[in-house]
């Protein structure tokens, strides 16, 4: 068998696995259907303003994705909160330096 190269966090999984305990069937289900539902994706309509649809393409081009992708990414990482401004950042720098 070949030696797979395994990521952080797959690593993390393989050292930990004994502590891993099962779950309930409900809770096996929620997670399922929670992993379903982020696989699936409906199209849309949106209206963007064109300078703006032209920065995100240009961002996208220089990440090596497609704009809609792009977009994609933006409004998932803003509803998991995973979005961080710069403003937000540079504060946590600051009171990280004063403490």
């Amino acid at each position: 068998m070949k030696n797979a190269i395994l990521s952080r966090e797959e690593e993390s999984v393989e050292r930990n696995f004994e502590k891993y305990r099962p779950v309930s069937k409900e809770t096996k289900k929620h997670i399922e259907k929670l992993i379903e539902g982020s696989r699936k994706s409906r199209p849309i309509s949106l209206r963007i303003n064109e300078n703006d649809l032209e920065r995100l393409k240009e961002k996208a081009n220089k990440n090596g994705l497609p704009y809609q992708t792009m977009i994609n990414v933006v409004i998932h990482k803003y509803v998991t909160d995973s979005y961080l401004d710069k403003e937000e950042i540079n504060k946590f720098l600051q009171l990280k330096k004063v403490g």
